[in-house]
């Protein structure tokens, strides 16, 4: 037998020709080193080894043995080459080790130890993928979607009830993660966006989320529901959230809807209140200040025309002490002159006087009718 130990008893012998046996021979314990004695051998003691090494596989073979030897190198090189695999642009490597995801390949080609110590799957990463939360599509329109109150249904930050349906849209980007860390992806990002929605709406009043408020909400949600996937390392990127709807609920759309118009209604007056007191305030204060105004240049005029007159009056004073004779004739003048100005009076010369002419004739009547003839 070709496994016989040529080195003596026991039972550590091999094909190499080993010279220690069981730990007795040269070498001590080495257990059959193929390597020759002690471990540690030549270049020379090398080729020996494996000169050995081929005689005693050539005794182990029977006729025809190399022909089986090249089918069996021809076999391994096969199995080897099914190591290849090539990743589509559309999609990721997910390299397997007996079952346990080892590392995530990118598109091209790449290898792996063949089945079946490693396998790959490649799942697809471009494509959209979409979660319809607070309904259901049933035919493909928008107009035949099936509410789901349990879902939608959800309290404001000012105690009201709004009834929301939105859409996420979302890719894989690592589909390592996606397909191992979480037992149920899909059904986790379904219950992460309805809980991270629900946060939103319930700090956020109900007139808002109705109204301009819904941009603000989408893009909160798309942020907040993105950071909270990388907690759980899903392995996955939202592209996007979307709110179809955003509506009392049903039950009580009516009276919503009165109220909604009592507010516009208060709003209406609101602003035509503010209107009036715009244009009555602005017109009642530019009166106000035309007569304080006028008021103040009254004052003025009063109060120069007084200082004036007591500067004449002082003036005439000081000039009567000086000349008091002189004053006194001045005086005279101009008082006779102020009042025969404004008198209607006509002279008479002498000789006309004398000449017979009443002195109570309306000359200034005849002097009308003349003058109109």
């Amino acid at each position: 037998m070709p496994w016989n130990n040529q080195g003596g008893g026991g039972d550590g012998g091999g094909p190499w020709g080993s010279q220690g046996g069981g730990g007795g021979g040269r070498g001590g314990g080495n257990g059959g080193n193929p390597w020759g004695q002690g471990g540690g051998g030549s270049p020379q003691d090398l080729d020996k080894v494996v000169r050995q090494g081929r005689e005693a596989l050539g005794k182990m073979l029977p006729s025809g043995g190399r022909s089986l030897s090249l089918l069996v190198i021809i076999a391994i090189a096969i199995w080897a080459v099914t190591g290849f695999y090539r990743v589509n642009p559309q999609q990721q490597g997910v390299v397997l080790r007996f079952g346990e995801w080892v590392r995530t390949t990118a598109p091209g080609l790449h290898y792996h130890i063949p089945y079946p110590v490693e396998s790959v799957m490649t799942p697809e990463v471009t494509s959209d993928n979409r979660i319809e939360i607070g309904f259901r599509d049933v035919s493909g329109n928008s107009s035949s979607r099936r509410d789901i109150a349990d879902e939608s249904q959800m309290i404001t930050g000012d105690e009201n009830i709004v009834d929301i349906d939105f859409v996420v849209f979302w890719r894989i980007s690592d589909a390592g993660q996606y397909l191992f860390n979480l037992a149920e992806p899909d059904q986790t990002i379904k219950v992460a966006a309805e809980a991270v929605m629900r946060e939103i709406i319930g700090r956020t009043p109900i007139q808002t989320a109705l109204t301009e408020g819904r941009q603000d909400i989408q893009a909160q949600a798309r942020a907040q529901l993105q950071e909270l996937l990388d907690e759980y390392g899903a392995g996955v990127r939202v592209r996007d959230v979307q709110l179809l709807a955003v509506d009392p609920p049903a039950d009580v759309i009516d009276a919503f809807n009165e109220v909604q118009r009592a507010r516009q209604d208060r709003d209406r007056l609101k602003n035509e209140a503010e209107a009036f007191r715009n244009d009555v305030v602005p017109r009642a204060r530019g009166a106000a200040a035309k007569l304080i105004a006028e008021a103040e240049a009254f004052r003025a005029e009063v109060v120069n025309r007084a200082a004036g007159d007591a500067s004449r009056f002082d003036q005439v004073y000081q000039a009567y002490k000086t000349n008091p004779d002189v004053t006194k004739e001045r005086i005279y003048i101009e008082t006779v002159e102020e009042i025969f100005s404004n008198v209607e009076k006509i002279i008479i010369d002498e000789p006309v006087g004398g000449s017979g002419v009443v002195p109570y004739l309306p000359l200034r009547e005849l002097n009308k009718n003349s003058g109109g003839n």
